[in-house]
């Protein structure tokens, strides 16, 4: 993967908050909702997005800065093998400062340490192979309606992955015997999968329901209206009550994101924005010069008390 600094166009002493700034620049640039079906801004996307949550975890940068870990996420080879080690018996912890890279180095050191009778006292040797972690950009949609992605892990193996529906930001998934083989025949370590949901233009999840705000034109406010909506599962038709107002809330039942336990869903709760004309409407400024309404609204009331 590119180095997020440059992927983010930032300068590796950049504050937070100009890290934070230039990721939303460059979502909003290039969010696949805003180009259907170019394979470019969707990778284009994934990319700032993979690399704005290393950046923005105070953690994962100090250790990218430091060599500890590449721009997935994930460590390199030989310090996770030296992790893995370090907590061992004292001969693996040598083994492990010696930069050892294979079952085959380490035992030509065993060899080594215990003479020419080593390969048979340790030929029976068995140890688990190591757990690898990646890290997984995926889309808002793709998240609550559930989706089967190909990754290719940092040791070059390639796996379907399968996002199951509702999916949380941050969420660990676990493929077992996925990960590095073992030592002496042991079993092969497990992969974590972390998924980093990326954010949507205009949907918002607060647990089971999805939360939009609609823009209705001034028309549809005062006089109601049938509209389509978005929603995560396709656009629906919904009735906008008559005297409809900027901040009120309507819901669509059973429109949000599945329970993975309860198997029911949440809803999808709309809030409207009145939106007046862009342009010029001499005869819309004509009525309210004369206009006088039955019930005088005086909407900064409470404010001037």
């Amino acid at each position: 993967m590119a180095d997020p600094y440059e992927t983010l166009g930032v300068a590796r002493s950049a504050s937070d908050k100009e890290i934070k700034d230039a990721f939303k620049k460059l979502a909003r640039k290039f969010h696949p909702d805003l180009h259907p079906g170019d394979k470019k801004a969707e990778e284009k996307f994934k990319a700032i997005s993979a690399a704005h949550d290393l950046l923005k975890d105070k953690d994962k940068r100090r250790r990218f800065d430091a060599g500890e870990i590449d721009a997935s996420g994930a460590e390199k080879p030989q310090q996770r093998y030296y992790r893995d080690f370090a907590d061992g018996p004292t001969h693996s912890a040598h083994a492990a400062q010696d930069g050892f890279a294979s079952n085959e180095d380490l035992e030509d050191f065993l060899s080594r340490a215990f003479g020419g009778g080593a390969k048979r006292s340790h030929s029976t040797f068995r140890a688990r192979g190591q757990d690898v972690n990646y890290v997984l950009p995926i889309g808002f949609i793709d998240a609550v309606n559930g989706a089967v992605k190909t990754i290719t892990l940092p040791e070059g193996k390639t796996l379907q992955v399968t996002i199951p529906e509702g999916a949380d930001d941050r969420q660990t998934l676990r493929l077992k015997g996925q990960g590095m083989p073992g030592f002496g025949g042991g079993p092969a370590g497990d992969a974590f999968v972390e998924l980093h949901v990326e954010p949507h233009p205009f949907f918002h999840r607060k647990d089971d329901n999805i939360h939009v705000e609609v823009p209705v034109t001034l028309k549809e406010a005062v006089l109601g209206a049938r509209i389509n909506v978005p929603t995560i599962s396709g656009p629906v038709a919904m009735t906008i009550p008559k005297g409809a107002n900027t901040g009120q809330t309507l819901r669509l039942r059973d429109k949000g994101v599945r329970n993975r336990k309860t198997g029911q869903r949440g809803h999808q709760l709309i809030t409207l924005k009145v939106v007046l004309p862009s342009g010029n409407e001499p005869e819309l400024a004509a009525f309210l010069e004369t206009w006088q309404p039955k019930t005088p609204d005086e909407p900064r009331k409470e404010m001037l008390k």
